[in-house]
This record gives C-alpha cells, structure tokens and sequence, in this order.
C-alpha cells in the first residue's frame, strides 16, 4: 500500500527498486526560505500537517512507537503519547496519524493508543493538535488506522473480524456519523465528498456524501486494469485537480504461478468514468505519485521489462521516454534530478549515465546530478510487540552520477518527492529526524500520496 504509503512489491518494479525504504536524507535547506531540522524524533511514518501542526509516527529506542506533534513554522516538538499498530498489516508500512481541521486554525489529531479496554487491544485517541489534550476515545479491536477524510475521521475498524466495517467519525466528539460494513482505504476526500478503495476479492472504488454517507458512483478497479486484479501487489493513488489516478502493482499468486492484472488509470473524480488507461505497466521508485509526474516501465507477457516513460497525469500521454535498448547492465538505482527532466542510472562508487526524457538520448553526466535511494538494503525496524516486516519510509540522497558518491549538504529532496502543503514541505533524513522548508510550494502528492 504510499506513497505513498501504498506500494508495489520491490521485485515485480524493477531491479533495485525498494517498496518501503529507510534511507538517509539531506541536510541543510535553502538558505532563502525558513527551514528548520528537529532530530529528537525517529520519524518511521509519513508527516502529516494541518492547522499549523506537522504530525508523525516515531519509534523511541527501545522499540515502542510514539504519535508526534511538532510546529510546522519552527520544528518544535509541542507534544508525544504513546502509539501502536492493532492489526496493521507490514506490507502497508507504519501509519501516521490523521489530523482534521476543525476550525478558527485548530485542529484535532487522531491515532491508535496501546490501552487496552478489556477485550479491546487499543484505543483510538484523539487530541488537541496543538496542546496534546485529550477529547474523546474509542476502544478499537484491530484496524488498519485512522485517516482524515473531510473534515471527519474515517477508520476500517474489526479489520480481522467478520464484522469489519467503516465508521466516519465526528472528530470533535466522537460521534459515529455513519458506517460501511467491509474493510476501505480512503483515497480522496474534499469538504463534501470522499473516495474509498473497498477492498474484496474484487476491488472497488466507490463515492460517498460525507455528511449523509449516501452512495454515489461506483468502479471496478478490474474495469480498466482487466479481470484477476489482486491488490496484494501494492496500491497508490494520487489526485490531480479533477481526476483520481491509481496504480494496482503485479502480485505473482504462489500457487497458480500467474500474475495479476495491473497498471495505471485515471477516472474522473465527479462521475468515475474513466479517462485513460495504461495496464502492464509497473511504476517505478523513487518517483513522483501518481497524480504527479507518475514515471512507469511496460512489462510484456513473458514479464520482460522496456523502456521508461514519464507520463502527464491529466492526459495520460507519454511526456519522455528512455527505450529498452538504452537502459544499461543490471547494478543500478534510478536518479532524477529536481525538475525529473532527466533519468539518471546511478551506480554507487561508479560512474553511471544519464538520458534526457524528452529526447531519449545520452546526456553528459559531468556535474550531473540525481536523487535516489540513500540505502538499497533497508532492515525491517524492531517495533516492539510487532512482526517484522515494516520499514521506515523511504529518504532520498543527491548523487554524483559521475562518480557515484553522494553529496554532502545537498538542499532540500525535490518536490516530486516530498510533496507540499500549504506552502510547506517536509521530510525524514537516515537518522529519522524531520526536516522541513516553506518555499511555497503548492499543495501536492508526493511520492507517498
């Protein structure tokens, strides 16, 4: 499941691409613009922010997790309370919290708590963003976590249960507006609307009125992508202006040997048609999410790789491609440089080799720089009370692609990446500090959604 927090698994994207990464991150930010870098957090979720307040998972030394809230203008840690996972599977990585305005610049946070309630095994807590508060709870069996849709609290609740089921959620009270049986994934949300991914053994996407719970259009993911979509693959999605754009990654059953369906599509957010479709075609990481700048390699039906093509997320339409007879030997990681006009193959140590996507060509790689993965073999982090199997999510580091070494005190990760809100971006470094810059950068997805 995004990053994103949705993704693919490693081996069915291409060679050395990482699903869910922990990696080290940049250092200094650009001088022009306020930053600041909080290293007292061990930052293993996503960040979320609203309300003037960045919020993220961390994990203490000794393996427990923690909710975080800091200030977004300075950095400063304002508040901590213990956090778990009841029920999370590992493939989904570690939640953040979810954090819904609510009004006159306050806002509400919400996350699971490890109190246990008799035959609960946690409690949803949610909590003045700012001050750390408490305002309600709700003792939870196991779920998937909390996310923000709206100006409501939605949540999978029972997840390993037969009664499974949604609930959206007052944030301020509590109060269960209306509920779903089924487990879902939110994907979209806006002040009246929200977009869930049900996930069954036939996946579908379906539209609510926030306030009443009332259906509205419904897809199929297996109408676009073809029949046999199995989302145990991985799954992301990005919104652009009016569209919703998903990707359904391969999964190779164990038994029968076959591969899923899978690749990207685009509906229209106001009725679900769809708008374009690109199946057989794995995203490839790091890049952009699928609602900006999605960056993809076609896979054949005798799972042969091709090319790169960067693709405009409106339209569909090929932006730049690299053919498959340019990509080079195996032993490289991708690397895209701020504006991702190029595509870098990076060998650490080494000298690599570039290609300009608008052209397909060779580029010179003197004084060439990418961004990729810092660590290409991650460890699953010791949470404790919980399976291996998560990871922190992933940091980019700026590369020489001449030489393969990395660059000290590079700038700020690229937007592609990181994403912005409200005019500000942040991200983790390799040591699971939060560093973040307002550069006005326009509300977007990043590589995790």
């Amino acid at each position: 499941m995004p990053v994103i927090w949705p993704h693919a698994k490693p081996a069915l994207v291409l060679a050395g691409a990482l699903a869910l990464a922990g990696c080290s991150g940049s250092e200094a930010a650009t001088p022009a613009h306020p930053t600041w870098h909080n290293a007292e957090v061990n930052a293993v979720s996503r960040t979320t922010a609203a309300g003037g307040v960045a919020m993220t998972t961390s994990m203490k030394p000794d393996g427990a997790l923690e909710t975080v809230a800091l200030d977004l203008a300075s950095g400063k840690k304002l508040w901590a309370h213990p956090a778990t996972m009841a029920g999370r599977l590992p493939g989904m990585g570690v939640p953040a919290p979810a954090i819904i305005e609510t009004g006159e610049g306050q806002a509400v946070a919400v996350a699971v708590d490890p109190t246990r309630q008799g035959r609960w095994n946690a409690t949803l807590i949610a909590r003045d963003a700012r001050t750390g508060a408490q305002k309600w709870t709700r003792p939870v069996h196991s779920t998937f976590g909390p996310q923000r849709c709206g100006a409501f609290v939605c949540m999978s609740e029972q997840t390993a249960l037969a009664t499974a089921r949604v609930v959206v959620l007052d944030p301020a009270t509590g109060e269960l507006m209306w509920k779903l049986p089924g487990i879902a994934e939110v994907e979209w949300s806006d002040a009246s609307r929200v977009v869930f991914l049900r996930l069954a053994r036939h996946p579908v996407l379906e539209s609510y009125d926030l306030k009443t719970g009332k259906a509205g259009w419904r897809l199929p993911v297996e109408q676009p992508l073809g029949a046999g979509v199995d989302m145990s693959g991985g799954w992301s999605f990005g919104a652009t202006a009016d569209n919703l754009i998903g990707y359904v990654a391969p999964y190779t059953n164990p038994e029968t040997k076959k591969v899923s369906a899978f690749g990207l599509f685009s509906l229209k957010l106001a009725d679900g048609t769809v708008n374009w479709i690109r199946p057989s075609v794995v995203r490839v990481y790091p890049s952009g999410s699928p609602g900006f700048a999605p960056v993809v390699r076609p896979v054949d039906q005798q799972g042969q790789y091709g090319g790169f093509a960067r693709l405009d997320a409106e339209s569909g339409r090929v932006l730049g491609q690299i053919p498959a007879t340019q990509v080079p030997d195996s032993g490289w990681w991708l690397a895209f440089p701020d504006r991702m006009e190029k595509l870098g193959f990076l060998k650490h140590g080494k000298p690599g080799s570039a290609f300009d996507l608008t052209t397909g060509r060779n580029a010179e790689i003197k004084g060439e720089r990418g961004w990729s993965f810092c660590v290409t073999d991650p460890k699953p982090l010791p949470i404790k009370g919980q399976s291996p199997g998560f990871y922190s999510v992933a940091s980019l580091c700026e590369f020489e692609l001449a030489d393969g070494r990395k660059v000290a005190g590079s700038d700020a990760p690229p937007a592609w990446f990181t994403g912005g809100q409200d005019g500000w971006r942040t991200w983790r470094d390799e040591r699971g500090g939060l560093h973040g810059i307002k550069d006005g950068t326009g509300t977007s997805p990043g590589m995790y959604g």
